[in-house]
């Protein structure tokens, strides 16, 4: 039995390993559709290791994050469900509670469970159980413990930070370790994610989220970057500001290179993104920026690489949400998610191989930082007025939401309130049985 054994580790683990691609998920923070310049050529910022990503793989040109704002996108990414379920618009702060109770599958505890090593090495900013309270200056001390956190979610390691606001404080696994000054905070982030794949082995396949700092605030480019690009900001006037996005485009360039030094990369599907649209910076033709219901609120870029799968230089036009990652996944082994997981994502792995002849998703819904919907469904997209105010826009034929349709088609307006109504009533958006709504949450919809 011994040879038979010693062929199977051999041969078949390693052939079954192959099948299961590496993933890495890197997200920007308030990082705007038309900040790229693969996406905007006239843009002023100097992204040379996104552009080299879109070179290599598919360019989305109708990606939306789950939210126009940072914890609510982070709740969908990781659960691929929507935040308005648990009522979730607003940003935490670093003494908040966590908001993904560990009983619910996660993206890192599915692919955890399917034989993945799990890590997060940036931005958490979904919440911490901490084992004691701030000290006088609101700082959390070196040394405190996380009772939950990444690593109860199914992250074999985490390396990061709570928020942007709290960027010196560093937690390793499920301690507070150091804290160091802001600009310090990125460069330990990238030499730790570098040095996390460099341990990788062949035998094992990996998830790696690396949620970055930039370009959000605070704008802290190190020296290595301080005054490189020239790219000041038009909007608010910072001369760091293109520095600054300059920098978090070097530090995908890094993760890049390691995994081509590594080998790894012929097996590794790449996905960059950001969490919402730019913070104070509207990019027409889209309306609004972070935090608005309209498209520069929460319409942003979206860039997957995978060697010999996804076609090098390739665009998509599929309406696609951040929420789909885990369902993606779940296609890509080949697993069912179980009904209670997922319950608004849907796998983007046919647009990915060029396979979509369809829409991929029956609608998507959107949430701005008040408490508001949107649900677009094909070329219409219908803001849900509070008090009976609804808006209604042909994003066909009018990207920058400026004619608003509501009086004019009554039925396409009653036709999509109808199918955010059936997504709250059944708990979900996709196929599958129906979810409970969560307990006290009051949807914004009439």
């Amino acid at each position: 039995m011994k040879p038979i054994l010693a062929l199977i580790v051999a041969f078949i683990l390693p052939l079954c390993a192959a099948e299961k691609p590496n993933i890495v998920f890197v997200l920007f923070d308030d990082m705007g559709y038309g900040e790229p310049t693969c996406y905007r050529p006239e843009s002023k910022l100097k992204t040379p290791q996104i552009d080299r990503l879109a070179a290599a793989g598919m360019r989305f040109t109708d990606a939306h994050s789950a939210a126009a704002v940072c914890t609510p996108t982070r709740y969908g990414l990781l659960t691929g469900r929507y935040p308005s379920r648990i009522g979730q618009y607003e940003v935490l702060q670093t003494f908040d509670p966590p908001i993904i109770p560990e009983s619910r599958v996660t993206v890192a505890s599915f692919l955890k469970n399917n034989g993945y090593e799990t890590a997060i090495i940036g931005k958490w900013h979904l919440g911490l159980k901490w084992d004691e309270i701030k000290n006088a200056e609101g700082k959390v001390p070196i040394g405190s413990r996380i009772l939950s956190g990444p690593n109860q979610l199914g992250f074999d390691y985490f390396y990061g930070f709570t928020h942007a606001r709290n960027i010196g404080t560093i937690i390793e696994q499920d301690k507070v370790v150091e804290h160091v000054e802001d600009v310090k905070n990125q460069p330990r982030m990238i030499s730790k994610a570098v040095e996390w794949l460099e341990k990788r082995e062949d035998d094992k396949p990996f998830f790696l989220y690396f949620p970055m700092c930039p370009p959000h605030t605070p704008v802290v480019p190190s020296s290595e970057f301080d005054g490189k690009t020239g790219a000041v900001d038009t909007v608010k006037k910072d001369p760091k500001y293109g520095d600054w996005v300059f920098q978090g485009d070097h530090m995908l360039g890094q993760i890049l290179d390691t995994l081509e030094k590594k080998g790894l990369a012929k097996n590794t599907l790449v996905i960059i993104a950001a969490d919402n649209g730019a913070a104070g910076r509207p990019y027409p033709p889209l309306r609004g920026q972070k935090g608005f219901i309209y498209e520069g609120g929460h319409r942003v870029p979206f860039i997957a690489s995978w060697p010999g799968k996804i076609k090098p230089g390739s665009v998509s036009e599929q309406t696609i949400c951040l929420n789909d990652l885990i369902a993606t996944c779940a296609d890509i082994l080949a697993i069912k998610l179980p009904d209670n997981a997922g319950e608004d994502s849907v796998s983007i792995l046919p647009a990915l191989l060029d396979n979509a002849t369809e829409p991929l998703r029956e609608a998507i819904v959107h949430q701005p930082y008040s408490r508001q919907l949107a649900i677009r469904q094909g070329q219409w997209k219908l803001i849900i007025g509070t008090k009976g105010k609804d808006e209604l826009y042909d994003l066909k034929n009018d990207l920058s939401e400026t004619k608003n349709f509501a009086s004019e088609s009554p039925e396409i307006v009653a036709k999509l309130t109808v199918l955010m109504k059936r997504y709250i009533a059944e708990g979900r958006s996709t196929r599958g049985a129906k979810q409970l709504a969560e307990p006290r949450v009051k949807w914004p919809v009439p």
